[in-house]
């Protein structure tokens, strides 16, 4: 899926590293250890000093940005939320991906995974901060992209929802056969979703290996 080679970017200094298709991946360290810099390094958000990504085969520096975006789409922790009500909040991520519109009944649907239940014609801003996070999910859960890049998906909610919107998330991710790569800081999620455990500290590569 992903093969990362001599890759420096300010901290992060990484010699080798391979992150598997299909499977969830969970890169744990210290804050400010390079974390969201790799997350950010995967779908060409910021770009290598020196070094070279590789997406399934091909250099990320290669690739048309906007086409590696839709393959690869990132959760930023405090994600954006569009005025407007919540119909158009989880419509707007089809749009600007050139993807068919669903049904009502389909982002109602959608909603319901992430346990937000609010009404589509809702204004989105006056959110909490984790039906904030909710609502973001469920529109990256609408596009269905290969992979998905989650920093700190889950950070705004207490440990309980957060464990539960998780495993409902996974369940579906691998139900489709999606690539799942997520920062967290929370042990409990590491213990119960991650099949695949990189480890960072300092910018340093510490740990790469199955769970």
């Amino acid at each position: 899926m992903f093969h990362l080679t001599h890759v420096k970017k300010q901290i992060l200094d990484i010699p080798e590293l391979t992150i598997p298709a299909n499977k969830v991946t969970c890169i744990v360290g210290k804050s400010g250890s390079g974390k969201t810099t790799l997350l950010k390094l995967l779908n060409g958000m910021i770009s290598c000093d020196e070094g070279e990504i590789y997406f399934d085969g091909e250099p990320i520096s290669n690739m048309d940005l906007v086409e590696l975006r839709r393959k690869v789409v990132m959760l930023q922790q405090a994600p954006a939320i569009f005025s407007g009500n919540l119909r158009h909040n989880l419509l707007i991520g089809l749009q600007f991906s050139n993807k068919p519109m669903v049904t009502d009944d389909v982002l109602c649907s959608t909603l319901n995974i992430v346990r937000l239940s609010k009404d589509l014609e809702q204004d989105g801003e006056p959110l909490s901060g984790g039906e904030k996070q909710r609502l973001a999910m469920a529109r990256v859960l609408l596009l269905q992209p290969p992979v998905l890049l989650l920093d700190e998906p889950t950070s705004a909610l207490d440990e309980g929802t957060s464990h539960e919107i998780m495993e409902a998330l996974i369940e579906q991710f691998k139900h489709r056969g999606q690539t799942v790569i997520m920062i967290t800081h929370s042990p409990t999620v590491v213990r119960s979703f991650a099949e695949y455990i990189i480890e960072i500290d300092n910018g340093r590569l510490i740990h790469a290996g199955g769970a």
